[in-house]
């Protein structure tokens, strides 16, 4: 079922890495990169005098990562299994 969710649903935003990309569909990321690409080419083929203007690129959605003290371990499956099957 969650195959046929649309690529705007939360679910696709959770899973593609965090809300940030809830609304992001196919068809969003195509328009910025349209936009981006039309800026770049205006940059690049303008008539400027010293130096070609800075365009600002189309606000994309940004991971944020998560505040952790230190790396975190690694751990083997065998060592997951002993932490679940511990008792208390």
């Amino acid at each position: 079922m969650v195959q046929r969710l649309p690529d705007t649903s939360l679910t696709y935003a959770l899973a593609s890495g965090g809300r940030e990309h809830f609304g992001w569909g196919v068809d969003r990321h195509m328009r910025a990169d349209i936009f981006d690409a039309i800026n770049q080419n205006t940059r690049a083929t303008g008539n400027w005098g010293k130096k070609a203007p800075k365009f600002p690129e189309w606000p994309r959605p940004k991971v944020k990562k998560k505040a952790t003290k230190g790396e975190k371990k690694r751990r083997s499956v065998a060592e997951i299994y002993k932490q679940f099957s511990a008792r208390r």
